[in-house]
């Protein structure tokens, strides 16, 4: 199986042709006209082009099935070179705008959640992808091309940006030297161009690892999959939990280099009768005192099987308000996709439960 071009930043590439400037022209081919073909480069000489053929592939993924919400969400499924599958999410977050006349106004916004494992190691015990385990990690070619896949397939042009989150299946500090490798790739200028700024790291909790990406120091935004306030039930949600606790990953967190314009996302999961309580909302505020934070709640998206319950709407605003009252900035984030296989992990194990 040949590697696939996308593993590489526009320097190794260029180490490793002549003339090095092909390089530019290579990345400009595949993320700005989105070709997949080494032969259609025209600009490239043909010696070069049967090179390229004959020594790498570009795509190293297809899509094996998608399905559409009401609301705009488009939720993947990827099928890798060796037969694994990832999934990836399209959010539409704010539609495009036109007159009355026809004319565009502002263009559609989007974010993508794209994996960076096949399956996980973490088995949070309310997530569907800790069900299949760990098989990989997913090499930095593999992360970029959910997001070229995703901007082709939905006919969006190469210049509009997207926001990133790395919050699909597995824990991308878990598997932080590709995740760092395709940072750098999606901001490339003659890549995605997607600046640093606009990509985010949500992680579990891994405080060792929290720190070796700061040092990195990559420009990214980070967000803390908290989701309990104590040990003893953040340990049942995330077994993790036991090896990085809280008050390690707070540590982590108040190290981690933020741009001082910016917060530091915490999501919280709001679980039924677990920790949407008003007990809970004061712990999160002690925990949370003396750092620039912002609180995501989030509706726990059900799942067959799933022994947790999504919370009535009423205790998520009275969660919210309570944080808004003492400070902290809150928001309820909007349940995106509930009428397909949005949740991490449903899509996929949709498509194993047919396969049987």
């Amino acid at each position: 199986m040949k590697p696939t071009i996308l593993d590489m930043t526009k320097i190794e590439l260029s180490q490793r042709i002549t003339p090095p400037f092909r390089a530019k022209q290579i990345f400009q081919w595949i993320y700005a006209q989105y070709v997949d073909d080494f032969h259609v480069m025209k600009n490239i000489p043909q010696s070069l082009r049967d090179t390229l053929s004959a020594e790498y592939d570009i795509m190293p993924l297809h899509i094996l099935n998608k399905e559409v919400s009401r609301d705009g969400t488009i939720k993947y499924l990827f099928a890798l070179r060796d037969g694994k599958t990832v999934e990836s999410v399209l959010l539409r977050m704010k539609a495009a705008e036109y007159d009355s006349g026809g004319t565009l106004l502002h263009h559609a916004k989007y974010t993508v959640c794209v994996s960076t494992q096949v399956g996980c190691k973490v088995g949070c015990s309310f997530c569907l992808t800790a069900k299949g385990g760990f098989t990989r990690d997913l090499s930095a070619g593999e992360i970029v091309a959910q997001v070229l896949a995703l901007k082709k397939d939905n006919n969006i042009a190469a210049e509009r940006r997207l926001n990133i989150v790395y919050m699909g299946m597995g824990e991308p500090l878990d598997n932080l030297d590709n995740l760092a490798k395709a940072i750098k790739i999606f901001s490339d200028d003659d890549g995605l161009c997607i600046a640093p700024k606009r990509q985010t790291v949500s992680t579990s909790g891994l405080s060792s690892r929290i720190d070796q990406l700061g040092a990195m120091n990559l420009g990214v935004h980070i967000a803390i999959s908290l989701h309990a306030v104590d040990d003893a039930l953040r340990s049942e949600l995330i077994p993790m939990n036991k090896a990085h606790n809280i008050a390690s990953i707070i540590e982590a967190v108040k190290r981690f280099p933020i741009d001082t314009r910016k917060r530091v996302m915490f999501e919280y999961l709001m679980i039924k009768g677990k920790n949407d309580d008003r007990t809970s909302a004061k712990k999160l505020v002690a925990l949370l005192h003396g750092i620039k934070a912002k609180v995501n709640l989030i509706y726990f998206n059900p799942y067959e099987g799933s022994p947790y319950e999504r919370p009535g709407k009423a205790s998520m605003i009275a969660f919210q308000e309570y944080l808004i009252s003492h400070g902290l900035l809150c928001t309820i984030r909007d349940s995106k996709g509930i009428d397909i296989s949005a949740a991490c992990g449903q899509l996929k194990e949709k498509a194993n439960q047919e396969r049987v």
